[in-house]
């Protein structure tokens, strides 16, 4: 019996994988109505159990409040199962009729979510629900400090995917987490994609996994208030998102910039809204309370209330303070407020315009927030599109709330727990991450042009000299008639005196003419034979009766002396094609006019062979 904790997590780990993968195999072959019973069943039943779930959390991690976590819960079980309603996730997807191109789903089977401590419900809740909507299973990892709150969620979303139809073990949960545990989720042969969410540290490890990964880098979100926004709105919706959840949404907001003519009304404001303005030497006791030399948060104040927080700092503040706000003068290490803070901590700072308010909201993004959310309160929109332009961050939010806005509350972006930051920030997307990104595409893709025709420069550049090919076909056609050529232009003396023929210069060039008018026509339908194709016996008769060819008696035409090897002027790429069926080499001069579909397909089978008469 194993006793070891890392040992038991690994074998927990490979056996509800392969559970969840049975489980997958039959899952799959479910249509999207099935699907999304499924899914419907586990939002209803998420949604009934918000508060005591949200409660669980606060109870156990001692992050956050009550309150905060009940919307985060209905973000997932109720916001997020309304926008993906009607989405189409199984099976045909859609078909492209004027490209004729059809899209399909495929699930990438098992997903291996990684949950935090911060969102230990309603992560589970999202990350369980984009899973099975996209037609996989989920095997849940949960935080070591939050397993008793998420494994009761993940008890309650169990139980009624099964009520909706599920395989019983279509969703998992590891009840003894460990490090290893989780890097074996992560690494197992049976995990399909990562949804990872928590510090640098697990995301990391997701993307050394050699697996497809979904992380996100941190959040250290500037809000820029610029002198058209109405300021008393624009602090209430900042107080707002700061307090949610007492700070413990990557996308809170982080630092507010603002113009030095707009600093005392914004103080102003901030009072009104019972936030607590720090002086200097308080605000310097909690940046050494908050962060350490390497500006990583202690964790003993990650989601604790303003008051905690102050208490911890030194000093005191009111029962019903909202948020902490302490005025910094720069941003970057000297400035260790203008990091991420995950807590009710807000860091002002107020510069001379709004060209420098770019520069500072820049600076704070590229100091731990890259690619992250940032946030602009203005009515006027030429300043919000420049701003929008020269941040680096994927989520530019305008005149709303930040968490709020961000994971889609108060905004049409993608519901979701898990914002991509982008490869400026080492991430898979950019994007908020939903079903859409955990099932791939695969397409049905029908002929609908020659390669010749998709490169028409190409193919006039490589159209042959007219007058060289009515040549060769000429004295082709020659041969193929047994006689001598004869031009259209030769003394009438020198014609036979039977009745009138059509020289074989005139058949030459009506078969050039028609091959090199389809080349110029590329848009029309490719021939089911070359155009260019020499006649074949029956057809040469058809062609010399079109043109009134009356043959010469047999005893004025001898037959050519054939060449010591069977060379021809003219070759095609049915000629090829031809010989390929027969087994045999086609024999070309100096002279020979190749077409280049001909030249080409003959190269990758050996059939022309240069010889001299």
């Amino acid at each position: 019996m194993l006793h070891d904790p890392d040992l038991v997590s690994v074998q927990e780990v490979r056996t509800k994988v392969e559970r969840a993968y049975a489980a997958f195999q039959e899952y799959r072959k479910f249509a999207q109505e099935q699907v999304d019973a499924v899914v419907e069943s586990m939002a209803a039943a998420a949604r009934g159990e918000a508060r005591r779930l949200a409660e669980l959390a606060v109870e156990e991690t001692g992050y956050g409040n009550v309150e905060s976590k009940v919307a985060k819960n209905l973000l997932c079980a109720d916001l997020l199962p309304r926008r993906i309603r009607g989405m189409k996730t199984i099976g045909i997807l859609r078909e492209i009729k004027e490209e004729r191109v059809i899209e399909i789903a495929e699930p990438v089977g098992v997903v291996a979510a990684i949950l935090p401590t911060t969102n230990p419900t309603s992560t589970a809740i999202y990350k369980s629900i984009v899973a099975l909507k996209a037609g996989n299973a989920v095997v849940l990892s949960p935080h070591p400090r939050a397993k008793g709150s998420t494994c009761a969620t993940i008890d309650v979303l169990h139980r009624a995917s099964i009520a909706g139809g599920a395989p019983p073990e279509l969703i998992q949960c590891i009840n003894n987490a460990t490090i290893e545990g989780t890097n074996a989720l992560m690494r197992h042969p049976r995990t399909g994609v990562i949804l990872s969410t928590g510090g640098s540290g697990i995301v990391r490890a997701a993307y050394s996994s050699g697996k497809p990964a979904f992380g996100v880098g941190p959040g250290n979100v500037p809000v820029c208030v610029e002198e058209s926004a109405d300021i008393a709105e624009s602090i209430r919706k900042i107080v707002e998102g700061k307090s949610f959840d007492y700070g413990t949404v990557c996308s809170s907001e982080q630092t507010v910039v603002a113009v030095k003519p707009l600093r005392e009304r914004i103080l102003s404001e901030l009072k009104a809204r019972k936030a607590y303005v720090c002086t200097e030497e308080q605000g310097h006791a909690l940046a050494r309370v908050l962060l350490n030399e390497k500006l990583v948060v202690n964790a003993d104040c990650v989601g604790q209330s303003p008051r905690r927080i102050a208490q911890m700092a030194g000093f005191s503040v009111p029962e019903d303070c909202t948020i902490l706000a302490v005025e910094i003068r720069g941003v970057g290490k000297q400035h260790p407020l203008s990091a991420e803070k995950l807590s009710p901590v807000l860091a002002l700072y107020f510069v001379d315009d709004f060209a420098a308010c770019l520069d500072a909201c820049e600076a704070i993004l590229r100091f731990g927030g890259l690619g992250h959310t940032c946030v602009i309160h203005s009515n006027d929109d030429a300043r919000v599109l420049e701003y929008g332009l020269r941040m680096p961050a994927f989520r530019v939010l305008v005149n709303t709330s930040s968490p709020q806005g961000s994971t889609g509350i108060t905004t049409n972006v993608m519901p979701s727990m898990t914002l991509g930051c982008g490869a400026i920030a080492g991430n898979i997307t950019s994007d908020n991450v939903g079903p859409q990104h955990l099932y791939n595409i695969k397409r049905v893709a029908y002929a609908v042009r020659t390669p010749e025709e998709a490169f028409p420069q190409r193919a006039a550049e490589a159209m042959p000299d007219r007058a060289a090919v009515v040549s060769a076909v000429e004295r082709y056609l020659s041969r193929k008639l047994g006689q001598a050529p004869v031009r259209a232009q030769a003394p009438a003396s020198a014609a036979p005196s039977a009745a009138p023929r059509a020289d074989s210069r005139t058949i030459a060039a009506s078969v050039v003419d028609r091959f090199l008018g389809t080349r110029r026509q590329p848009a029309a339908p490719a021939p089911s034979t070359c155009s260019c194709a020499l006649p074949k016996p029956a057809a040469m008769k058809a062609e010399t009766a079109a043109v009134t060819v009356a043959a010469a008696p047999a005893a004025t035409q001898p037959p050519a002396t054939p060449p010591s090897l069977p060379i021809v002027d003219f070759v095609c790429e049915s000629d090829v094609r031809a010989a390929m069926k027969e087994s045999r080499k086609i024999y070309t001069g100096p002279k020979t006019i190749v077409t280049p579909a001909a030249r080409e397909l003959a190269a990758q089978y050996d059939i022309l062979v240069q010889a001299k008469r």
